[in-house]
């Protein structure tokens, strides 16, 4: 089991994030997918999570969604917050990043990770900050470096841009148009 960070490394590893990359089911979501009788997909996210990503991007913060499945629900959230990095549909989501870092410049250390499966701990493994929500598979909390105290689909994410806010001594209500 790798050693976890404390709240005052975490905000010091923090400052040298230049994109957050989340999963969307169990970090996004609550880990639920709704079918309806014609097959279309539904699914629940937080708001509160959906602003603070919107609010972190005025900031500066590069956003990208990485996940295995392609689902357009997530499309249609992501386009609804203006998210330009929108990856879905590859299960090697370390293959799947590489393409971006080389189109904004940035290395795999200067990305934090936000998982909640097993599917994350590849790409967990080769960022410089690994998180996982707090309702994790215990698998992928044994290798990451933080662990959130909300889970996912219930403020995770906005937690953590909280904190990437803190790093930066920003305040989130000045971002505010």
């Amino acid at each position: 089991m790798k050693d976890k960070l404390s709240y005052d490394e975490f905000i010091e590893r923090m400052k040298s994030i230049k994109l957050l990359a989340l999963d969307v089911d169990g970090v996004l979501t609550d880990d639920s997918i709704f079918f309806g009788p014609d097959g279309a997909e539904f699914k629940k996210f937080n708001i509160s999570d959906g602003f603070f990503m919107v609010l972190s991007m005025r900031a500066g913060l590069e956003l990208a969604i990485v996940s295995g499945r392609v689902s357009q629900a997530t499309v249609s959230r992501m386009k609804d917050l203006n998210v330009k990095h929108v990856l879905q549909g590859h299960q090697d989501k370390v293959e799947m990043v590489r393409p971006l870092l080389d189109e904004l410049g940035i290395s795999f250390e200067q990305i934090a990770f936000v998982g909640n499966e097993i599917l994350d701990i590849k790409l967990a493994g080769e960022v410089g900050l690994s998180i996982a929500v707090a309702d994790s598979a215990p698998e992928l909390v044994d290798k990451v470096d933080y662990i959130t105290e909300n889970d996912g689909g219930r403020g995770a994410v906005r937690e953590v841009i909280q904190a990437w806010f803190e790093s930066r001594d920003i305040k989130a209500e000045n971002l505010l148009v």
